[in-house]
């Protein structure tokens, strides 16, 4: 099987060197002195699960270079999909299958639209990395494990045949019985959590030690539990309590990437996280007070990070 790796950062770095080592055939597309470095030094992958040294790997900005692949792992920000899926066409040929392993729940959707082909499935990934610098990938918390499904769920030959592969190269993966499930799972944990580290600018240990935004996070999740049942989802009862707990035993200092972003002055996930809640609770009649607050709280700083407004000085 041919990969392209379209996003080499700290999510498809990982996963594409993971892959590399096992001998697959993938390129990476990546940009700027990340690429020179992948390039003329290859990629390393530092990880608690064991790092790599791989001298020699296949990395281009130009999807044109690489030509038609079998499946492209798309790994990037949200709101760089847009203009990933225009850019990515080169690669995608009748056969392609194509896996997103983006935040929030709309990418699948989103990205079949703008390719206009029915060869795109639906995919997360649980995976705490970022890139260090150039070329070199830090792994520093989560097990790396990625789902993936269907639309409608039905086991077919070409995701058996994905699955094969990312278990052949030592990845923890799975076909869910319910891939909406399992995508609204991960967004009512990630999305409340970002929203509310966001706002506060405090750690993950910090939130939940403080009662009141201990309450804050609880209550943003109910929200997204709230807007998934109304649109059929089906999330366990438990799932809140489940989440919070699960809160409970990460990393003290920890921080989601859209609090970074947000406290570095860089475009984040925002539209895709908490302000996806608002929209999708609004079409379902589902008022959403907590995202609602977070969202507008936040708007402004990212609106500064696009080039949109500026602040006096």
């Amino acid at each position: 099987m041919r990969i392209a790796v379209f996003g080499a950062g700290g999510v498809g770095g990982y996963f594409g060197a993971r892959l590399i080592a096992a001998g697959v055939h993938v390129t990476l597309i990546a940009r700027g002195e990340h690429l020179d470095v992948l390039r003329s030094h290859g990629i390393v992958v530092e990880s608690p699960a064991g790092g790599l040294v791989i001298a020699d790997v296949e990395a281009t900005d130009d999807p044109t270079d690489v030509g038609p692949v079998d499946l492209v792992v798309l790994a990037v920000k949200s709101w760089q999909l847009p203009d990933a899926a225009m850019s990515m066409k080169p690669l995608v040929a009748a056969h392609t299958i194509v896996l997103p392993l983006l935040n929030g729940v709309e990418a699948a959707d989103q990205l079949s639209d703008r390719l206009r082909n029915d060869h795109v499935l639906k995919g997360l990934t649980r995976i705490i990395s970022y890139v260090e610098a150039p070329g070199r990938i830090r792994h520093v918390g989560a097990e790396p494990y990625i789902a993936l499904g269907e639309s409608d769920n039905r086991t077919t030959s070409r995701v058996e045949g994905v699955l094969a592969v990312l278990r052949g190269a030592g990845i923890r993966a799975e076909i869910p019985s319910d891939i909406d499930a399992a995508l609204w799972e991960k967004f009512l944990f990630v999305v409340p959590l970002g929203g509310v580290g966001a706002v506060t600018r405090a750690p993950i240990g910090a939130l939940c030690a403080v009662p009141e935004t201990r309450d804050l996070l609880a209550r943003a999740m109910r929200e997204v539990w709230t807007v998934a049942r109304a649109k059929n989802i089906d999330l366990r009862e438990t799932i809140v309590q489940d989440a919070i707990a699960f809160i409970d035993r990460l990393p003290a200092a920890g921080t989601t990437s859209l609090q970074r972003d947000i406290a570095a002055g860089r475009p984040s996930e925002l539209e895709a996280w908490n302000g996806a809640v608002v929209r999708l609770g609004s079409e379902s009649g589902v008022v959403t007070p907590v995202h609602d607050f977070i969202y507008r709280s936040l708007l402004p700083l990212e609106l500064r990070a696009r080039g949109d407004i500026k602040f006096a000085e």
